[in-house]
C-alpha cells in the first residue's frame, strides 16, 4: 500500500514530465493499434477469405515439369529432340473417367461439371458470323493431316473450366480448325461457367441434358441475326476435317453473352475463336453425334479434336486443400498439378493489402525502436532527478527494492493513462487510415500493371470494371469470425461476371484487389496492445531498478550537502 500510494502522489505531483511519457505511450499505442489492426485484417482476409465461398479447381498436365525432364536426360546437344519431347506427351492426357476416379475419392467434393469442345465447319445454309467468305474449314482437312503428322493424338490440350491457355495455344500450337465452336454442357453448373462468359436468353430456353433433348442447341444473338435464326430453327454443320459428314442441329434458344465486347474475329483470330460462333449444347448431343472426347482428350478419325475441360466444385478453400492430398493418395501421378483459378485469383487481389501488412509491420517495428529508446531517455533523466529522493528514503529505512518498485509503480501507471488514450485513438482512425494507405497501395499496384501493359502494347488485356458486363460488387466479405477484422473487395473480372465463376482467358481476366479493410480493434489487438505496453513499461523500468540498486543514501546526503 505504501508503494501504491507514494506511486500515486508522485504521479501528480510531476505532471510535466509524465504527461511527456503519456504522449509518447499514446503515439506508440495508436500506432501499435493500426498496424496490429492491418495485420489482422491481412490474416483474417488470408485464411478465411475463402472459407464461406465455393471454389472450383482443376487438373492438369504439367508439360513444363515434363519437358525440363526429358531434356535433363538428353544429351542436351542445343537442339530440342522434338519428337522425344512430344512423346513425353503423349497420351497423358487424363480421360473423363480419371477426373471421375478422383472426383470419388474426395470426401470434400460438393460438385464437379465439364465440357466437351469440338470444333465444327459452315454448311452452305448456316454460315459464321464473319466479315469476310473465306472459310477456315476449306484449308482445315488438307492441314489436319500435316499437323496430325507432326503431333500425336496425346498432344491435344486439356484445356481447363478457368479458360487457361495450355502451352502453345498462342502462337501456332493450337489448331482451331473449323468455323464453329460446338461446347456440350454437362449440367446447367456447367452452362452457368460457360467458357465465354455469363450470358442471358432472349429468346427460347435451355436444352435439357436427357436423351430426349439430343440434337438440341442454342446459338448466340449475332449468330442468329446473321443467318435469320429463330427458335425452332433447323440448321446443319459440318465435320471440320470431313465436310461430307454433317450433323443437324436444332434451335431451341438465342443467348445474348453478358459482355457486349465479347469479340474474336479479327486477323489473329479465327471464326470459330469468336465467341459469337459458339454454339452450346448438351453432352448427350455430343455423344450422339459422335463427337465426344473418346479418351479425355481427342478423338481420331474424323471427328477431329475435342476438348474436354473438368472442374471440380468445394464448399471452401479448405476443402480444395483436402482435396489436393486425397487425390496423390489415389493415385494421381506427381505429372499432373491441381491448381484453382479461384484462389489463385483471390491470391492476386491480396497483393496490396500483403504489401500494406508489411509496411505497417516495419513502421511498428520503427515506432516501437524509437518509442523505447525514447521512454529509456525520459527514465534516466527521471530517476537522476530524483536521486536525493532515493537517497531520503533508503536513509529512513525504506527498502531499496521498495523504492524500485515505487518508480515501476508509477511507470506502469503513466503507461497504462498513455495505452488507454493511444488505443482510442487507434481505433476510432485505424479504419479511415488503413483504407486510405490502402487505397493508396491499390493504384500504385494498378498503375504499375498499367504501365507494363502500355510498354509491352498489351492493352486489351485489361478492361475497365465499369464497363458492361464486368458486375462485380463491393459486397463481398471476408472474415476471421468473431470480431475479426473483415475485407471487402471489388470481385469483378473482366470477361466474366465474377472471381469465382469458371473460365476466363487470362488475356481478358483482370485482378481487383481488395480495395476497403474494417480494421476493427478486437480482442487480440488488444491482447496485443498489452503485451507491447508491459514490455515497454518493463524495459524502462529495469533502467529505475539498476539505478536505485546502484545508490548509496549517505553518499547521496553527503554530495547533496
Amino acid at each position: 500500500m505504501f508503494v501504491l500510494s507514494h506511486a500515486w502522489r508522485s504521479v501528480i505531483r510531476n505532471k510535466g514530465r509524465n504527461v511527456l511519457i503519456i504522449i509518447v505511450v499514446a503515439v506508440i499505442a495508436a500506432s501499435a493499434t493500426i498496424g496490429l489492426s492491418i495485420r489482422q485484417a491481412a490474416d483474417a482476409a488470408r485464411s478465411s477469405g475463402l472459407s464461406h465461398t465455393s471454389v472450383t479447381a482443376q487438373i492438369s498436365l504439367d508439360r513444363s515439369k515434363l519437358f525440363n525432364a526429358m531434356r535433363s536426360s538428353g544429351n542436351n546437344t542445343g537442339t530440342p529432340d522434338f519428337k522425344s519431347l512430344r512423346a513425353s506427351i503423349a497420351g497423358k492426357e487424363l480421360t473423363l473417367a480419371d477426373y471421375e476416379k478422383y472426383g470419388k475419392a474426395s470426401s470434400t467434393l460438393t460438385g464437379a461439371y465439364y465440357t466437351q469442345t469440338a470444333a465444327v465447319a459452315k454448311t452452305t445454309n448456316f454460315q459464321p458470323v464473319s466479315s469476310t467468305d473465306t472459310s477456315s474449314s476449306s484449308s482445315s482437312s488438307s492441314s489436319s493431316d500435316s499437323s496430325s503428322s507432326s503431333s500425336p493424338q496425346g498432344e491435344a490440350r486439356n484445356s481447363t473450366s478457368t479458360g487457361r491457355m495450355q502451352e502453345g495455344e498462342m502462337g501456332g500450337g493450337m489448331r482451331d480448325n473449323g468455323d464453329f465452336k460446338l461446347i456440350g454442357f454437362s449440367s446447367d453448373t456447367a452452362v452457368k461457367n460457360a467458357p465465354n462468359g455469363t450470358f442471358t436468353m432472349s429468346a427460347g430456353k435451355v436444352f435439357g441434358y436427357a436423351a430426349a433433348d439430343t440434337g438440341k442447341v442454342i446459338v448466340s444473338k449475332s449468330l442468329a441475326d446473321f443467318d435469320n435464326l429463330s427458335v425452332g430453327s433447323t440448321i446443319s454443320v459440318a465435320n471440320a476435317s470431313d465436310s461430307s459428314t454433317t450433323y443437324p442441329l436444332t434451335v431451341v434458344g438465342i443467348y445474348q453473352n453478358g459482355d457486349a465486347s465479347l469479340s474474336g474475329s479479327g486477323p489473329s483470330f479465327s471464326t470459330a475463336a469468336d465467341p459469337a460462333n459458339a454454339i452450346y449444347t448438351s453432352v448427350a448431343t455430343m455423344n450422339a453425334l459422335g463427337l465426344s472426347s473418346s479418351n479425355g482428350s481427342t478423338n481420331s478419325g474424323t471427328t477431329g479434336d475435342t476438348q474436354l475441360s473438368y472442374s471440380y466444385v468445394f464448399a471452401n478453400k479448405a476443402g480444395y486443400e483436402t482435396f489436393v492430398k486425397q487425390a496423390k493418395q489415389a493415385g494421381l501421378s506427381s505429372d499432373y498439378t491441381v491448381s484453382s483459378a479461384d484462389v489463385e485469383a483471390y491470391d492476386s487481389s491480396l497483393i496490396p493489402l500483403n504489401n500494406l501488412s508489411t509496411f505497417a509491420l516495419t513502421l511498428l517495428l520503427i515506432v516501437l525502436g524509437v518509442g523505447a529508446l525514447v521512454l529509456v531517455v525520459l527514465n534516466v533523466f527521471n530517476i537522476r532527478e530524483r536521486k536525493y529522493e532515493v537517497g531520503v528514503l533508503t536513509a529512513i529505512g525504506v527498502n531499496k527494492i521498495t523504492v524500485a518498485a515505487q518508480f515501476v509503480v508509477e511507470l506502469f501507471i503513466v503507461t497504462l493513462i498513455g495505452l488507454t488514450i493511444g488505443t482510442g485513438i487507434g481505433a476510432a482512425t485505424s479504419v479511415p487510415i488503413s483504407n486510405q494507405l490502402l487505397a493508396n497501395q491499390v493504384a500504385a499496384q494498378t498503375s504499375e500493371r498499367s504501365s507494363q501493359e502500355q510498354q509491352f502494347g498489351r492493352g486489351f488485356q485489361q478492361r475497365d470494371p465499369g464497363q458492361s458486363g464486368a458486375t462485380g460488387s463491393n459486397g463481398g466479405t471476408a472474415s476471421g469470425g468473431g470480431t475479426a477484422p473483415s475485407i471487402t473487395g471489388n470481385r469483378s473480372t473482366g470477361r466474366r461476371g465474377s472471381l469465382f465463376s469458371g473460365a476466363n482467358s487470362p488475356l481478358t481476366r483482370t485482378t481487383s484487389y481488395i480495395a476497403t479493410v474494417n480494421s476493427t480493434v478486437n480482442l487480440t489487438v488488444l491482447g496485443e496492445l498489452i503485451l507491447i505496453a508491459i514490455g515497454l513499461a518493463a524495459l524502462s523500468s529495469l533502467v529505475a531498478v539498476i539505478f536505485v540498486m546502484r545508490y548509496e543514501p549517505l553518499q547521496i546526503l553527503a554530495d547533496r550537502s
